[in-house]
């Protein structure tokens, strides 16, 4: 069973796993997110690696904005199915990798310019980040969706807070390479 959402990728419509393990970014906050994203590098050709991606949304955005490839992680079959859908639907280029974040980060290490990250609120993003250090292109920003209530996520010292947004229930916390 899924769920279809608007103003996704382009302004077209995606499919979202039902059930509560997938959270999708909300409009504004994607929006956001693109515009500091754009702020901070370029994405014309960039490389990008979504992390618990869910739904596909952030990856595919990124694909439909100019990035040349994008990488979408996920273990839920369901929303690898809604992924894969979603990209055949928008015709955009994403891999679509069925893995826990974990065991893929584990993998061989490719550098991407935009890693973005937006697990379960009860994730600690902390390790995540920590292993994720060797994904991060020397000049590429990452990008982690947090609740506004929670945490601040506290990445390694290899990297540096470049900034946060604040979108309701949800911060997104942008860090670079020190």
């Amino acid at each position: 069973m899924t769920r279809v959402i608007a103003g996704s990728a382009g302004g077209r419509r995606l499919v979202v796993p039902s059930g509560s393990l997938t959270r999708p970014t909300s409009d504004r906050a994607r929006e956001g997110l693109f515009s500091t994203l754009q702020s901070l590098i370029d994405l014309e050709g960039a490389a990008v690696l979504d992390l618990y991606a869910g739904s596909g949304a952030l990856g595919l955005e990124a694909l439909s904005r100019g990035a040349g490839r994008a990488t979408l992680v996920d273990d839920d079959p369901r929303a690898l199915a809604a992924m894969r859908t979603n990209a055949q639907e928008l015709e955009l280029p994403a891999t679509v990798v069925e893995a826990d974040v974990g065991r893929f980060l584990q993998g061989d290490v490719a550098p991407y310019d935009v890693l973005l990250l937006d697990p379960p609120y009860d994730v600690d993003v902390d390790p995540v980040l920590a292993a994720l250090l060797p994904w991060v292109g020397p000049d590429a920003v990452v990008m982690v969706e947090r609740r506004t209530r929670g945490p601040v996520p506290t990445p390694p010292r290899e990297l540096r807070e470049l900034r946060s947004r604040r979108y309701g229930e949800a911060t997104l916390w942008y860090f670079s390479r020190s």
